[in-house]
């Protein structure tokens, strides 16, 4: 827990101080929990030029490899986003990792220059052509020391409404070799009337490393039914939440069903379908 604290103070401080901001700018945060906790992911991000040196900064403190920080500035250079942010996280079983992201809309063509190629990219361009998903709506990379390095994308899924939406989310999962979402899991997402789903996808050169679909603002009703077919409790998350995010009624941004590959869990994150809740949390303005 000492070594979890000391990374997370070493990177809250990389994040600039709100004095270097222009007007009218601002440095957001958001958190992630998994439905049992066990996981916690912070995030951060705002203009590219108050953050760029101070993330590099944290990735050589970290560790990173030199090479991961170049791809860092050639991505950068190649896509030129205004905002761009950091992000660890931590797991109940000591698990630690961190990285970039680039939290900008940008055509997939251009974002899948980020990643490493393989079968993985092949497949998601493949996928993305024949739905017509065109847009990415963000590109990060995870910055570990051990191979294969990790490239996550984030979609915006096209269609009329959720039904259409998910119909293409389900298409991924079969394109890329994943298993069925399972009912428990499913059925709630399509008792939900609410559009906007998103895919978050993450590759490596050796293959697919998870995937996941999101829902925008799930109800407090639907939290309570995933946390319940996560086996986990409702109100232990929703006190975490009121705490993380100092409010009475925090609602989730969204709520993320996702399958991590067995093998890229290293024994210290679960592998398999689990829940996810993303949090906004909070900015600091000019």
């Amino acid at each position: 827990q000492s070594t979890g604290l000391e990374f997370w103070q070493i990177w809250i401080e990389s994040v600039p101080p709100t004095a270097e901001l222009e007007p009218g700018k601002s440095i957001a945060f958001s958190v992630a929990t998994s439905a049992d906790l066990a996981k916690v992911t912070w995030r951060t991000s705002g203009p590219q030029n108050i953050f760029i040196q101070k993330m590099v900064d944290f990735f050589w403190n970290v560790g990173a490899p030199e090479s991961e920080i170049d791809r860092l500035n050639d991505v950068g250079a190649l896509i030129n986003p205004v905002q761009i942010g950091s992000w660890i996280d931590m797991s109940a079983k000591d698990g630690m990792d961190g990285g970039w992201f680039f939290p900008v809309p940008m055509a997939l063509s251009l974002c899948i220059e980020a990643a490493d190629a393989g079968e993985p990219t092949a497949k998601l361009s493949e996928w993305a052509q024949r739905h017509g998903v065109e847009q990415c709506l963000s590109v990060g990379r995870d910055m570990g020391a051990a191979p294969p390095r990790q490239t996550e994308f984030r979609l915006a899924l096209p269609g009329a409404g959720l039904s259409e939406q998910l119909d293409v989310a389900l298409a991924a999962f079969a394109h890329f070799g994943f298993p069925a979402v399972p009912d428990g899991l499913l059925n709630v997402l399509k008792a939900s009337t609410v559009p906007g789903l998103e895919l978050s996808v993450i590759t490596s050169s050796e293959g697919f490393v998870r995937l996941g679909i999101m829902q925008p603002t799930p109800t407090p009703a639907e939290i309570s039914a995933l946390c319940a077919a996560a086996d986990a409790s409702d109100e232990a998350l929703m006190d975490f939440a009121r705490r993380a995010m100092d409010a009475d009624e925090p609602r989730p941004t969204f709520v993320e069903y996702q399958y991590l590959i067995p093998g890229y869990g290293y024994s210290v994150y679960k592998e398999g379908f689990g829940v996810v809740f993303w949090w906004d949390a909070g900015a600091d303005n000019a």
